[in-house]
């Protein structure tokens, strides 16, 4: 996919506005500038960066109600996915953005994007020693399925969404767990690759 043809996707189907994109672009070359350092992002990925890694945190907006004052945990966070894409697009500040990260260096420039964009989210670190409270998880390239059940299950203390974006064997993955009756879910279908599968579980703490 061209990033021509994202930044329309970006525009016209997922509403960013014109400001959102400028912050998009900034963000990307900063990005691919710290790249060069630190293995933020694998280096056969830097040339595919908008379809690969924006766009792909990017779609998640399809299953938020953006009119909502929600709180967003991205656990293990990274370079940013998809945390900071959805605060940059958050024009009515909306989101309030948890960015859980162990790594120094991932914090360190996750630091410097908020101070360089103006953006509002927070810096947290590791998800296992830190508080965690939100009314959707999200987790892109982070730990296996069953990880992150445990940690809703264990950690979250109120009816929580948990939105995943998975690979090829995200149906294989959910068959092979013993979900709770509290648990629910669906699978949906990645715009940036038709064999990749987003997982939204609902989770309803209140139910046994």
């Amino acid at each position: 996919m061209h990033n021509l043809e994202v930044l329309n996707i970006l525009k016209n189907d997922l509403n960013f506005s014109e400001y959102s994109l400028i912050k998009l672009e900034k963000f990307v070359a900063f990005l691919l500038k710290y790249n060069k350092r630190y293995n933020l992002i694998a280096k056969s990925t830097e040339k595919s960066v908008w379809t690969r890694h924006v766009l792909d945190a990017a779609q998640i907006l399809r299953f938020l109600d953006a009119d909502r004052k929600l709180v967003l945990a991205d656990l293990g966070t990274g370079a940013g996915f998809p945390g900071v894409i959805l605060s940059i697009f958050d024009k009515k500040n909306n989101f309030h953005v948890k960015l859980y990260e162990k790594s120094t260096v991932k914090r360190v420039f996750l630091n410097q994007v908020k101070l360089m964009l103006n953006l509002k989210y927070q810096v947290l670190g590791n998800v296992y020693t830190e508080n965690l409270d939100a009314d959707i998880i999200l987790c892109r390239a982070f730990k296996k399925l069953n990880e992150i059940i445990k940690i809703s299950r264990e950690k979250m203390k109120k009816d929580h969404k948990i939105i995943i974006l998975k690979g090829k064997n995200a149906e294989f993955e959910i068959n092979k767990l013993s979900l709770s009756l509290n648990y629910s879910y669906k699978l949906e279908r990645s715009i940036t690759d038709n064999e990749s599968r987003i997982i939204i579980v609902k989770v309803n703490k209140n139910e046994k």
